[in-house]
């Protein structure tokens, strides 16, 4: 089996994506979840897994969509839990999707959080850690003091956030960049403008760290050793600067403003979009 690489992002390839069915009705809900959450995160770390009811017409029972970083997870899954009863009486039929309607994201980087637990498993929780560079308010840097301003525009709060993520192990390093603001409803409201302050610097500090991350590439090795590539964009210049050149040179209109999403956008999917049928698995 040849090493594959591992990214930062939302897996979308069919390839990682794993159907389960003949999941009947006799545990509760939330049982059934917990033990499919404890049998499948065996084979690797999961993006994510929908427990979805069957239509109306298949009788009483469960269909599940998981998601795994790595189509060698899904295939070990697949593998290893096809016709098994598993956490059940009977037992379960276990694919791997080979066909899927696509994904409406507006953007494929994963979310903070996930980028850390993601991390956690491949380099270990002493495998990498992280250090802001830079948290700045930039509110009201980008106004022309020449055109009138938008009273809107006036109560916008700002933030910006340079985060470093540190690999020791491997010699890597690599800085992101995040940037967040939330309109301020009272502009002369101390109180609304310290909670608002500390949501804005927070979600800044997430997107930073979450577009550190995607310059890294993980290679997981047959051994289960795992390499460490870092890649930059073409235009991307911040791991070049040091901290003080980079703390100089912030400018408004390098950056995309981010709006507020406490939830994290990109985990919210569209599961109606997945062909569940038997021309979407591969025959085991």
């Amino acid at each position: 089996m040849d090493p594959e690489v591992v990214t930062f992002t939302i897996p979308i390839e069919n390839n990682k994506i794993v159907f389960v069915w003949n999941i009947t009705a006799r545990l509760p809900e939330g049982e059934i979840y917990c033990s499919m959450l404890k049998v499948f995160s065996q084979f690797g770390p999961l993006y994510s897994l929908k427990l979805v009811p069957n239509a109306s017409v298949a009788g009483p029972g469960y269909y599940a969509v998981l998601k795994y970083y790595s189509s060698q997870s899904a295939r070990r899954a697949q593998a290893a839990c096809d016709k098994k009863n598993l956490f059940q009486d009977t037992p379960v039929k276990v694919q791997i999707c080979i066909k899927q309607k696509g994904f409406p994201y507006k953007s494929l980087e994963l979310y903070s959080q996930k980028c850390q637990e993601l991390a956690n498993y491949y380099l270990g929780f002493n495998g990498w850690c992280k250090r802001i560079i830079a948290l700045q308010n930039i509110s009201g840097l980008d106004d022309n003091p020449e055109m009138e301003s938008d009273p809107q525009e006036l109560g916008k709060l700002r933030y910006l956030c340079v985060v470093e993520v540190i690999l020791p192990y491997h010699g890597v390093c690599s800085r992101g960049v995040g940037v967040a603001e939330e309109c301020l409803e009272k502009q002369n409201d101390p109180l609304e403008y310290i909670l608002k302050s500390g949501k804005v610097q927070k979600y800044a500090e997430q997107k930073a760290l979450s577009n550190a991350f995607q310059k890294i590439l993980l290679v997981v090795l047959d051994s289960g050793k795992v390499a460490v590539e870092y890649v930059s964009g073409e235009e991307d210049n911040v791991d070049c600067l040091s901290e003080e050149e980079l703390k100089g040179l912030i400018q408004v209109n390098d950056f995309t403003w981010a709006p507020m999403d406490a939830g994290g956008g990109e985990d919210e999917e569209d599961w109606a979009e997945i062909s569940f049928h038997e021309d979407t698995l591969i025959d085991s």
